[in-house]
């Protein structure tokens, strides 16, 4: 008995492997702060917003040449990069791809200074599609750090920091060009300063061990319950007896889990607010980045100044990112029947931003422009939360972000058709103001479907004569309740799920040379990073 009860003794010495809550708590600080420090000067680039009017005054490019031959390069290479960045991203553990957009944003801000030639610009064009396929990896990032149970309060952090930096560098480069005086290429070299320290800051960020899909390590003490992939594998597999056995159960594994993902994917796609909140997410959002690619130049032919002074670029994606940040914060508070009015709503949201681009495209005042641009993307993003809920609340984590991926993904398909026969000299090739008319029809068909739709919605509601309520996940409720009702886990069919996967998204959306500097977050890496 003595020998057992000092191996107990002996035990209960050992000291405890499990960080103290005190060393976790100040571990996650320093992490919120490195993380969300980065966020906030990652967006610091006070010249973006003035770029369209740089390339056309100081580096004396035609408006034909930003138009047709520099602009269009951006959604061709986007769409190139977008799926090999998503799986590097995970596969690399985000680290590497954060590295990699900075070194893309710096390689850009060069070329932008120092390249003379429309190739030059169109290769920027190049490396600003990286950045945008790589804010993914900030998103994804920081939720690998934390346990489940801090998932919200991180996403509120990181989205926080992104707009609060979005907002700082777009009134910056305003208040510089504007009381300042300063050239756009002096901003320009600024922007360069404070992007070179944001790629420095990368280096200090820790990698993470474990990422969604590709390292899937199982932590030990703070493990969350088993995640959609977990379940859909067909079984524990025990240790094999070699190498090679390992490697087949490996890939039968993964061949099977893939193939029960897509069958559970389908089996989702029957429930009728996912299939129209993603066809809104794939059409509408096709049209909103258009819009933002090509509102500077628009600007610069209403304005067509040389007076760096007069020029208030920066004010305009200053006061659209606020408005952006207020209705994407309203909506949360939008509790009505979204089964029935879902249709309704969206059709009320895009027929209104039919008729701003209309008025974007018929107004020769620079300050109306301005207007209807700031209310144009205030009403796009009052939509995004409100989207990115109703198509998570009833997937997992893995199957939300392999839905927004893929909504992401179509979406690019379409916005790079249009450019191709709108935008490109090997289509169209039509001026900018053209393509506003084009983009107004566009959003006006829309508008016209969805209004069909809401009818046919009310109809079918009025036959049955009676009003079936909707599950409580089904509902866009008020976050404050959420928050105390919904459980913070991988198996969360709310919020935590909504987190996990969207912050890739409120693009924070920047478009450089020569398109505008839109910055909110979109659910996979339209949103800004």
């Amino acid at each position: 008995m003595a020998p057992s009860g000092s191996a107990v003794a002996g035990v209960e010495k050992q000291p405890s492997l499990d960080p103290s809550p005190g060393q976790e708590l100040k571990s996650w600080r320093g992490l919120v702060f490195c993380l969300c420090f980065y966020g906030f000067m990652a967006q610091m680039r006070p010249g973006e917003s003035f770029i369209t009017p740089y390339l056309l005054g100081d580096r004396n490019f035609t408006k034909k040449q930003v138009t047709n031959e520099i602009t269009p390069v951006l959604s061709y290479s986007y769409l190139v990069v977008l799926v090999p960045v998503f799986l590097l991203t995970d596969y690399l553990r985000y680290k590497p791809v954060l590295v990699l957009q900075s070194m893309s944003y710096v390689s850009l801000w060069l070329l932008l200074l120092f390249g003379h030639t429309v190739l030059h610009m169109q290769f920027m064009e190049f490396f600003y599609s990286i950045t945008m396929a790589a804010r993914i990896a900030y998103s994804s990032y920081i939720f690998s750090l934390v346990p489940p149970a801090r998932y919200q309060r991180m996403a509120s952090y990181s989205r926080t920091a992104v707009l609060l930096g979005v907002f700082t560098s777009s009134v910056l480069g305003q208040v510089l060009v504007s009381a300042g005086r300063l050239s756009f290429t002096v901003l320009n070299y600024i922007s360069l300063g404070f992007l070179v320290f944001s790629l420095l800051l990368t280096l200090i960020l820790k990698r993470p061990k474990r990422s969604l899909f590709f390292n899937r390590s199982v932590p030990t003490h703070h493990a969350a319950l088993p995640s959609e992939l977990d379940r859909m594998a067909p079984g524990s597999p025990s240790k094999p007896a070699n190498g090679k056995l390992k490697l087949t159960l490996l890939a039968a594994w993964q061949d099977s889990v893939l193939v029960r993902m897509f069958r559970e994917l389908g089996a989702s796609l029957r429930l009728p607010q996912l299939r129209l909140w993603s066809l809104w997410w794939i059409f509408n959002s096709a049209g909103y980045y258009l819009i933002l690619y090509y509102v500077h130049i628009l600007w610069n032919m209403v304005n067509p100044t040389r007076d760096s002074s007069v020029v208030y670029n920066g004010g305009a994606d200053a006061a659209s990112t606020l408005l952006g940040a207020v209705t994407s914060f309203a909506a949360g508070f939008v509790k009505i029947h979204w089964a029935l009015w879902s249709e309704l709503v969206i059709a009320g949201v895009t027929v209104t931003q039919a008729g701003l681009i209309f008025l974007m495209y018929s107004t020769s005042n620079i300050w109306v422009s301005y207007v209807t641009f700031v209310l144009f993307r205030g009403a796009y993003q009052f939509l995004v939360p409100i989207a990115t809920f109703q198509i998570a609340s009833s997937l997992s984590k893995e199957l939300c972000a392999l839905v927004f991926g893929i909504n992401t993904f179509l979406a690019t398909i379409l916005k790079t058709t249009i450019t191709v026969i709108v935008s490109d000299k090997r289509g169209l090739g039509l001026p900018v103001r053209s393509q506003f008319l084009i983009y107004f029809k566009y959003m006006l068909m829309l508008s016209v479907i969805y209004f069909l739709g809401a009818l046919l919605v009310g109809l079918r509601h009025y036959r049955q004569g009676r009003h079936h309520p909707l599950p409580l996940a089904q509902e866009m409720m008020n976050p404050a309740k959420e928050t105390t009702t919904q459980v913070l886990g991988v198996q969360d069919k709310g919020f935590a799920s909504l987190q996990l996967t969207t912050l890739p998204l409120p693009p924070e959306e920047s478009v450089c040379a020569p398109g505008p500097a839109t910055h909110e977050q979109s659910p996979l890496p339209e949103e800004k990073a």
